[in-house]
């Protein structure tokens, strides 16, 4: 008989906040990165949303500055890791965004807390549990970045990240926070990721505004299942970066910002105070 898996304890997480200069009625947005990656990823957009209002993007724990714990860190945690962040500035209601494997925490954030959560940016990301296959490649994964940390792998599957070419300073910025992602986090968070539910019923009660985005040459979430991801939700757009693979926030900083800058303005509009 297994022992049950026992909930890690807080940890201290590293973020990046900007806010307007001049107060502004606009929800905060909270920006979850996906893996190896780190806070850096919203760079581009958190500074063009600046003047707006309060965009906040923490690492996550076990990845960038944040504290690592091993061993396997499931998405309960990383959604209670982001209620702590907020409680602890004050933040009641807000907007939350994610990428990938951080769009995923997003949806577990929405399980969890809902009501708190007014309205939605889901890039490159799914909602489906994992397959029986999918369990065992992430087990096999996670065993192999302890082993051998983070390089050989960051070398095997850069060209899928981005479709920018390898000398650009994109793929050099992706290739840091790869290579930068502490082995032990990253592991921890694929034991974690194998483990998710199933969120698609938790999207169908989701009525607050939503933004799915998606690379067009994106491999590891392609078109069809952002467009499968939108129409679970009631009120959702979709948009399609051209150009750009898995990481539109930082391939196609444009026209990412202007997309999800527009939605912002018409879905959720801010006013001055």
């Amino acid at each position: 008989m297994t022992s049950p898996q026992l909930t890690p304890p807080p940890v201290s997480l590293a973020s990046d906040e900007s806010a307007p200069a001049r107060a502004r009625e606009a929800l905060p947005l909270v920006l979850l990165h996906g893996t190896p990656f780190d806070r850096t990823l919203w760079t581009p957009l958190r500074e063009r949303l600046a003047e707006r209002g309060r965009v906040i993007a923490p690492d996550l724990r076990g990845y960038g500055e944040s504290d690592v714990t091993p061993g396997t860190v499931e998405f309960a945690t990383f959604a209670a890791d982001i209620a702590r962040l907020l409680d602890a500035r004050g933040i009641g209601d807000f907007v939350l965004g994610g990428l990938s494997m951080g769009g995923q925490i997003a949806m577990e954030c929405v399980r969890r807390f809902g009501p708190r959560v007014r309205g939605l940016l889901l890039v490159g990301t799914t909602p489906e549990a994992e397959t029986a296959e999918g369990v065992r490649a992430r087990a096999e994964l996670a065993a192999r970045l302890e082993r051998e940390g983070m390089v050989p792998y960051t070398d095997e599957v850069l060209h899928r990240m981005t479709a920018t070419p390898p000398g650009s300073p994109v793929t050099a910025h992706v290739r840091r926070m790869m290579h930068g992602t502490p082995p032990a986090g990253a592991a921890a968070a694929l034991r974690g990721r194998a483990l998710r539910p199933d969120y698609r019923d938790v999207l169908r009660e989701f009525t607050g505004p939503a933004l799915v985005v998606v690379g067009a040459l994106d491999t590891y979430t392609p078109v069809p299942a952002a467009r499968a991801l939108a129409a679970l939700l009631p009120d959702a757009r979709l948009a399609i970066i051209p150009g750009a693979a898995h990481l539109p926030p930082l391939e196609a900083e444009e026209e990412f910002g202007r997309v999800v800058a527009e939605w912002l303005d018409t879905a959720l509009p801010a006013t001055s105070a």
